[in-house]
């Protein structure tokens, strides 16, 4: 038994204690309850004093532009002193806020004023002296700011033992642009409250105008009693001056009833549940996305590293925020010398500092950069200077905000030197290929011509010995009388010497192809064209072409291979004169519009070599843009029976020779085509045997 009631009285002790938790939770969350209800209360309250508080600044600032505009309207029409003191009276019958009224000339010297009707004037006992320094400084403002201005408050006591807390405004009368003088007005700051605010703003609540510390200038109203005080303040923001507006409010305890109270568990209840929920899903959440972003921050790390182009980031001023280890290894300079680094950076050039910090500048000052990237060089710290590809991009972030540049470079040296060395490459393949090819033509050329110059040769010789002969008089008896005329010895003669000159142009051609040494000698400019000439002035007769030989007498022997230097002239002259085919020449006018000049003439020369010019100019239509780019390329050519070779044997001859082979137009038409070749070294000089 005694066991039973010892249990029976646990039991009871345990629920009795239950229930006092219970009671002293639902004690607790009453009193928060009602206390959440007052806060909820004064919030409201204070809330409303705010926007009667916001309300009462617009309406006081829209009565002083009222004001102001009235001013304006007071001086809109030529006024003087005598005629503006009855409109100004009226207006301050209408605006008791306003205690003065004065009319001022650009000195600020008064020629008028009016005071308010509805007391003494404010300034009778100390006078408007003293604050002409606040009139002063108001209206200095004022015509900075084209505009009304607001001197700073100040007290001005009157007979009677009070006083009142004032404040002037100047505003500027302009009259064709230019300033004629300054209204200036005085506000009680008692009277701007009672007059400029609403009335139910005013009721059961107290309106004051304080200082930015706090002291008091003007009161208007009495608050309500009640237990607890609300203030709100707003600042009055006036051209020159500021105040602030105060506004206190009392209020008594908070109402509550008891189906807020239900209303209010019920909600709490819902959102505390509604909140573990929500909280719960968005753990999980944030759980998951700090493991993605930790993911995708761990592989942007790794491809960063990995890749093999240097990434700089840089802010809007220049700054290096940010490089990947390809760039650090790229410059040799470790991330930490290079982070939070500007102009100049460490990897410039010294030389090229100046010129990259105009670039960068240029640069960075725009929004849009070249996609396509631009070439720079970069400095390791041991001198060694490298070329590089630079991109560079804005760089936008998350909220779509320009925070500065990103750039990709690209070291491009070893590519650089497989572009050399692959140009070097083809050019050679060209010029091999150029000569295979004119070597197999030359060796087709020497076999097929050698036999029939040969014969040429051979027959020209027969022709001479039997002159000869004929001469001697061992003539056979049984010949025909008579002897061989002088013209035709000439003749043969002539075939004898082209057979031979044609044998030394194919054989000068081979030795060319093949590379062999040719052998050079000292000639005189003119026996070069004399030999020429036959076979020029040939052609010239068939073409209708006066040919005009310009030598001067002052050019020294030239150093070169005769039969290649004569082939040159000969192609040139013939090119010249087939340029002019098609040039009319006018009846009983000659052959003055087809001339080929030959030239010859000292060239620039200095101390350690000497040079010799020729020339072959025409009077031809010239050469087009089209032809000049490809006037040089093997088997280009505007000929019907052409081969495109001329050109280019004759300019690697003159190269051959260490001299330069180009061509310039001839106005009004016609075109020049010149070559230079070495004068000959004084005769003790020995040469070297490739006669160089």
């Amino acid at each position: 038994m005694a066991a039973l009631k010892w249990a029976s009285s646990h039991v009871g002790l345990r629920r009795s204690i239950l229930w006092i938790l219970l009671l002293a939770l639902l004690v607790t969350l009453l009193g928060t309850l009602v206390w959440l209800a007052g806060r909820y209360e004064a919030s409201q309250i204070q809330s409303r004093l705010e926007a009667d508080a916001a309300e009462t600044v617009t309406d006081i600032r829209a009565g002083l532009t009222r004001n102001i505009q009235g001013f304006q309207a007071l001086q809109s029409s030529e006024r003087t002193p005598d005629t503006w003191h009855l409109p100004a009276a009226d207006m301050m019958r209408e605006h008791r806020e306003i205690m003065r009224l004065e009319w001022r000339s650009e000195s600020l010297k008064t020629l008028v004023y009016a005071d308010t009707p509805y007391r003494s004037p404010v300034f009778e006992r100390l006078g408007r002296e003293t604050t002409q320094a606040d009139v002063s400084l108001a209206c200095t403002t004022a015509r900075r700011l084209s505009g009304a201005a607001y001197s700073t408050s100040y007290f001005m006591p009157q007979p009677d033992g009070l006083g009142f807390e004032m404040l002037d405004m100047c505003m500027p009368i302009m009259v064709a642009g230019r300033l004629s003088g300054y209204i200036v007005a005085t506000y009680s700051l008692q009277e701007v409250l009672s007059e400029l605010v609403g009335k139910q703003v005013a009721r059961g609540q107290s309106l004051s105008f304080t200082e930015a510390d706090g002291t008091r200038l003007a009161l208007y109203g009495t608050a309500s009693r009640g237990s607890r005080i609300y203030v709100a303040q707003q600042l009055l923001d006036l051209p020159g001056n500021t105040l602030v507006l105060r506004l206190e409010s009392r209020q008594g305890t908070p109402a509550f009833f008891p189906n807020v109270l239900t209303a209010l568990v019920t909600a709490m209840s819902l959102a505390l549940m509604a909140v573990l929920f929500l909280l719960a899903r968005d753990m999980r959440r944030r759980l998951k996305v700090e493991h993605d972003l930790g993911e995708a921050l761990a592989f942007r790390k790794a491809m960063e590293d990995s890749v093999v182009t240097g990434l700089r980031a840089r802010d809007l001023s220049g700054r290096i925020t940010y490089v990947n280890p390809a760039f650090c290894e790229m410059v040799g300079v470790d991330a930490k010398d290079l982070l939070n680094q500007s102009f100049p950076s460490p990897y410039w050039p010294p030389e090229m500092a100046d010129t990259y910090q105009q670039r960068q500048a240029i640069r960075l000052a725009g929004n849009n950069l070249p996609r396509e990237g631009h070439e720079s060089v970069f400095m390791r710290p041991d001198g060694t200077r490298f070329p590089v590809l630079i991109m560079e991009a804005p760089l936008i972030n998350a909220v779509g905000k320009h925070t500065g540049w990103m750039s990709a470079i690209l070291d491009v040296s070893e590519q650089r030197r497989v572009e050399e060395l692959s140009r070097a490459s083809q050019e050679r393949l060209q010029a091999t290929a150029r000569l295979a090819m004119i070597g197999e033509m030359a060796s087709l050329l020497s076999h097929e011509l050698n036999q029939p110059l040969a014969a040429i040769s051979s027959y020209a010789t027969g022709s001479l010995n039997l002159m000869k002969d004929e001469a001697a008089g061992d003539w056979p008896l049984d010949a025909p009388a008579g002897h061989l005329s002088n013209d035709l010895q000439q003749a043969m003669s002539r075939i004898a010497e082209q057979a031979e000159r044609a044998g030394k142009v194919i054989k000068s051609v081979r030795d060319f192809v093949r590379r062999r040494d040719q052998a050079r000698e000292a000639v005189p400019p003119r026996a070069l064209l004399d030999a020429v000439m036959p076979l020029v002035s040939l052609q010239a007769r068939k073409l209708s072409v006066t040919v005009a030989i310009d030598v001067d007498s002052s050019c020294p022997p030239v150093l070169c291979d005769r039969t290649m230097v004569e082939q040159v002239l000969l192609n040139l002259s013939r090119n010249g004169m087939q340029a002019m085919q098609d040039t009319q020449v006018q009846p009983g006018s000659g052959n003055a519009a087809r001339v080929l000049t030959l030239r010859v003439r000292p060239a620039a020369s200095n101390e350690h070599s000497s040079w010799v010019e020729f020339a072959v100019i025409d009077l031809g239509e010239g050469i087009s843009p089209e032809v000049a780019e490809q006037l040089f390329t093997p088997f280009f050519t505007t000929k019907v029976e052409g081969m495109g070779l001329g050109l280019n044997l004759c300019r690697t001859v003159i190269e051959q020779h260490g001299g330069f082979l180009g061509y310039e137009a001839v106005q009004p038409r016609g075109t020049i085509f010149s070559f230079t070749l070495p004068v000959a070294p004084p005769p003790g000089k020995k040469l070297s045997p490739s006669g160089k």
